[in-house]
Protein backbone atom coordinates (compact mmCIF):
# COMPACT_ATOMS: atom_id res chain seq x y z
CA UNK A 1 0.00 0.00 0.00
CA UNK A 2 1.01 3.61 -0.52
CA UNK A 3 -0.22 6.56 0.89
CA UNK A 4 -2.27 9.31 -0.57
CA UNK A 5 -2.54 12.80 -0.29
CA UNK A 6 -6.33 14.28 -0.83
CA UNK A 7 -7.36 17.63 -2.36
CA UNK A 8 -8.36 18.60 0.82
CA UNK A 9 -4.59 19.40 1.36
CA UNK A 10 -3.28 23.25 1.50
CA UNK A 11 0.25 22.81 1.10
CA UNK A 12 1.30 23.68 4.55
CA UNK A 13 4.99 22.23 4.44
CA UNK A 14 4.39 19.97 7.36
CA UNK A 15 4.64 16.66 5.58
CA UNK A 16 7.42 17.37 3.02
CA UNK A 17 10.68 17.04 5.81
CA UNK A 18 9.37 14.16 7.66
CA UNK A 19 9.41 11.68 4.46
CA UNK A 20 12.45 9.39 4.82
CA UNK A 21 12.20 8.36 1.32
CA UNK A 22 11.76 12.10 -0.43
CA UNK A 23 8.58 10.44 -1.32
CA UNK A 24 6.49 13.66 -1.16
CA UNK A 25 6.60 16.81 -3.76
CA UNK A 26 4.90 19.96 -4.06
CA UNK A 27 2.58 19.86 -7.53
CA UNK A 28 0.50 23.26 -8.09
CA UNK A 29 0.13 24.68 -4.41
CA UNK A 30 -0.45 20.79 -2.95
CA UNK A 31 2.08 17.47 -2.14
CA UNK A 32 1.52 14.86 -4.30
CA UNK A 33 3.17 11.35 -2.88
CA UNK A 34 5.41 9.10 -5.44
CA UNK A 35 3.72 5.82 -4.96
CA UNK A 36 7.12 4.16 -6.24
CA UNK A 37 9.00 5.84 -3.73
CA UNK A 38 6.58 5.70 -0.60
CA UNK A 39 7.02 3.17 1.99
CA UNK A 40 4.73 4.23 4.80
CA UNK A 41 7.85 4.76 6.64
CA UNK A 42 8.32 0.82 6.80
CA UNK A 43 12.19 0.47 7.76
CA UNK A 44 12.16 4.03 9.51
CA UNK A 45 8.98 4.61 12.14
CA UNK A 46 6.24 2.88 13.15
CA UNK A 47 3.86 5.18 11.48
CA UNK A 48 3.54 6.73 8.54
CA UNK A 49 4.73 10.38 9.64
CA UNK A 50 3.36 12.28 6.94
CA UNK A 51 -0.10 11.13 8.69
CA UNK A 52 1.21 11.97 12.00
CA UNK A 53 2.26 15.73 11.17
CA UNK A 54 -0.79 16.58 8.73
CA UNK A 55 -3.36 19.14 11.09
CA UNK A 56 -5.83 18.39 8.33
CA UNK A 57 -5.93 15.07 8.15
CA UNK A 58 -5.84 14.44 4.26
CA UNK A 59 -3.50 12.11 3.76
CA UNK A 60 -4.49 8.41 3.91
CA UNK A 61 -3.72 4.67 1.85
CA UNK A 62 -4.60 4.83 -1.44
CA UNK A 63 -6.76 2.07 -2.54
CA UNK A 64 -5.39 2.08 -5.67
CA UNK A 65 -1.50 0.93 -4.45
CA UNK A 66 -2.39 -2.02 -2.63
CA UNK A 67 1.41 -4.07 -1.86
CA UNK A 68 2.23 -6.84 0.30
CA UNK A 69 4.83 -5.83 2.94
CA UNK A 70 7.08 -7.74 0.56
CA UNK A 71 6.86 -5.03 -2.37
CA UNK A 72 7.01 -2.32 0.13
CA UNK A 73 10.18 -3.75 1.34
CA UNK A 74 11.30 -4.21 -2.17
CA UNK A 75 10.96 -0.41 -2.98
CA UNK A 76 12.89 0.60 0.49
CA UNK A 77 15.83 -1.67 -0.85
CA UNK A 78 15.39 0.23 -4.31
CA UNK A 79 15.30 3.82 -2.65
CA UNK A 80 18.52 3.12 -0.84
CA UNK A 81 20.33 2.86 -4.02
Amino acid sequence: MTLKIDKNCVGCDMCLPVCPNDAIHEQKSMYIINQDKCTECIGFYNKPQCIEVCPINCIAIDPNYIETKEQILNKLDRNKL
